[in-house]
């Protein structure tokens, strides 16, 4: 570990719907769904869905894991649910995700119920034991997931580039108040984005963070998978490191070492950097006076993180 730093920040959307707020015939369908009644439904932290999404107890003593969104009114959660039901259905036994018990879709409500995971999120700061056990899982991750066991046309396409978007006057701007760097070498994040060779065959997270992560007291559980896509393997790994960076980790003689990113070449994790932040900071400064300010304030964390680490590693070594 490198300095203090302060880990993520708020790590859970600001627009959650509780469990009370359904209405009663949604509750009900719930629970014809899964057999049993519903004693107590407690919200969780960590992601950004504007649904639902709690650990329910049920009558018989059993426990679920409940993700729900309203079609008509939260359209874009509703349609990562549907994607993560088509991913979660095709993963394999043996990759270390929760099991999809239960779907709902009646074109208004789609739900989904998961096995509950009896562990928590990675504490932030990261504390250095865990980070070394979830850069462990990613191995094995990878190894479960590779050759993707999905059909390529089923994954959305990568939440990847953007700084192309970001080279008119009033958009520089916007970035130049973020980091001065990245706006001084605005061409050359261009340049990277645009040369970036992430291709490959390993089933990719896509969003593999903190708040996506659960440990118990033997596994790392790696859970939300809609925007999972087909890559590199060494993707994932990059995405958690430049995140890490945010408690004071150093990710460089992490990349240099981790045996996902050893035979990677300089030019492609440059590209995934300049690829991932791209995303994340066109997504922060263009979001409107209606956007989630929990999501906007993560997007920038994370979109400065990899720009900083970007940084660090320049300029490029011939």
């Amino acid at each position: 570990m490198s300095g203090t730093g302060a880990g993520m920040p708020a790590q859970t959307g600001s627009r959650r719907l509780m469990w009370d707020a359904l209405p009663p015939a949604v509750r009900k369908q719930f629970e014809l769904l899964v057999g049993q009644r519903v004693v107590t439904a407690v919200s969780q932290p960590g992601g950004f869905s504007e649904g639902l999404a709690v650990r329910a107890r049920l009558s018989d003593g059993s426990g679920v894991f409940v993700k729900a969104a309203h079609a008509p009114t939260s359209p874009a959660a509703a349609s990562h649910h549907r994607q993560e039901i088509a991913i979660s259905q095709r993963l394999p036994i043996d990759a270390p995700v929760p099991r999809l018990l239960h779907v709902h879709d009646d074109g208004e409500w789609v739900a989904l119920v998961f096995e509950e995971i009896p562990g928590n999120l990675p504490a932030q700061p990261w504390q250095r034991d865990d980070l070394d056990r979830v850069l462990a899982a990613i191995s094995d991750l990878v190894n479960a997931l590779t050759p993707a066991p999905i059909d390529a046309s089923l994954p959305a396409l990568p939440r990847l580039g953007g700084w192309a978007d970001l080279t008119q006057p009033v958009a520089r701007e916007r970035i130049r108040a973020l980091s001065g760097w990245a706006a001084d070498h605005l061409d050359d994040l261009v340049a990277l984005e645009s040369g970036a060779d992430v291709a490959g065959s390993t089933l990719l997270h896509g969003d593999l963070y903190p708040f996506n992560l659960l440990l118990t007291p033997d596994r790392v559980v790696v859970i939300d998978w809609p925007h999972a896509w087909i890559g590199a393997p060494f993707c994932d790994l990059v995405t958690l490191l430049s995140s890490a960076r945010l408690s004071g980790v150093d990710p460089q003689p992490i990349v240099e070492s981790h045996p996902l990113t050893r035979g990677a070449g300089r030019e492609q994790i440059d590209g995934l950097l300049a690829l991932h932040s791209g995303f994340l900071l066109r997504s922060a400064v263009s979001a409107g006076p209606d956007a989630d300010p929990n999501i906007v304030a993560m997007m920038t964390a994370l979109g400065l993180a990899s720009v900083q680490w970007l940084a660090d590693r320049w300029p490029p070594t011939k």
